[in-house]
């Protein structure tokens, strides 16, 4: 199965601390680090590191970033033959902070924003290839919403992880083959008068909602609501748990796994991603993610 990512490229601009200020605090720093990042290739590599075949969809800046970004997504097995670069516009930057088991994220989306349609019918035809395609909220809405519907036109199944929270059209929910929220991104986009539970009987192995230290939940067609809890881990960075969850989700599914396994397997990556310091360097291998899969709490 061939996999595609239409989705942000970005680079990480990560500072440690003992914790997260708080508003109009100053707390002094550890260390600085520039990481590659984006939701969008940041599941891409996911993915691949899983050893899935999958291509990136974006855009970079013409700056070193961007070179950077592309050769670190080369490295670690990505195609990148239909990655535009902008001329005159910087490559995504993220601003992350991490402390205290925790990070908060600021994204300048530069190059991110210039992924359109135009870009996207300008890459339709390799896009139309795949055999799943994937999906995240770091690049225009309008741009996701496209691809979905191409894709659902075209008959090729779709994951679209609504993070950062926005809005998602009831069309587009129903397009999508797999909708992966976290608890907060599902509150946006239903509203506050269903639970959690009502939810995913009323979208049965569509939706999939992550709880972070509470697993993953997701209703199945027999009714019942299945939740995989976390795995036991020590916690050194979450950054990129979500992105390494959702990657593996997809890697699993399209091999023809069960929901419920693809899930065990998901959370189990993103378990190990915070193992480690970083988005992509903390992501798991096939190998890894089977030898510690059912160590769960």
């Amino acid at each position: 199965m061939k996999l595609a990512v239409v989705g942000s490229i970005n680079i990480d601009q990560t500072v440690t601390a003992e914790r997260i200020p708080l508003k109009g605090e100053t707390l002094p720093g550890g260390s600085l680090r520039y990481i590659p990042g984006g939701k969008g290739a940041n599941q891409a590599v996911a993915m691949a590191k899983l050893g899935a075949e999958v291509e990136m969809f974006g855009c970079v800046g013409d700056d070193d970033n961007g070179r950077q970004m592309v050769e670190n997504l080369i490295a670690n097995g990505v195609k990148t033959d239909h990655i535009k670069v902008a001329e005159g516009t910087p490559t995504g930057i993220a601003i992350i902070t991490v402390g205290d088991h925790d990070n908060t994220i600021i994204v300048v989306e530069g190059a991110n924003g210039l992924v359109d349609r135009v870009y996207i019918d300008s890459v339709k035809d390799a896009l139309l290839g795949y055999d799943m395609v994937v999906l995240q909220h770091e690049i225009p809405l309008d741009t996701v919403h496209y691809v979905v519907e191409l894709c659902a036109e075209h008959g090729i199944p779709t994951v679209l992880n609504p993070a950062p929270a926005a809005e998602v059209p009831m069309d587009i929910i129903e397009k999508v083959t797999y909708l992966t929220p976290n608890e907060h991104e599902a509150v946006l986009i239903f509203g506050e008068e269903r639970s959690t539970e009502e939810l995913l009987k009323a979208y049965p192995e569509k939706l999939v909602i992550t709880q972070g230290s509470r697993g993953v939940s997701v209703g199945l067609a027999t009714g019942e609501v299945l939740t995989v809890p976390a795995r036991k881990t020590e916690v050194v960075d979450t950054t990129g748990a979500g992105d390494t969850l959702n990657g593996a989700f997809c890697v699993r599914i399209s091999q023809g796994s069960s929901i419920p396994d693809a899930l065990l397997y998901a959370n189990t990556a993103a378990s190990l991603s915070t193992e480690k310091f970083g988005a992509q360097s903390g992501m798991p291998t096939a190998a890894e993610v089977e030898k510690n899969l059912g160590d769960v709490k």
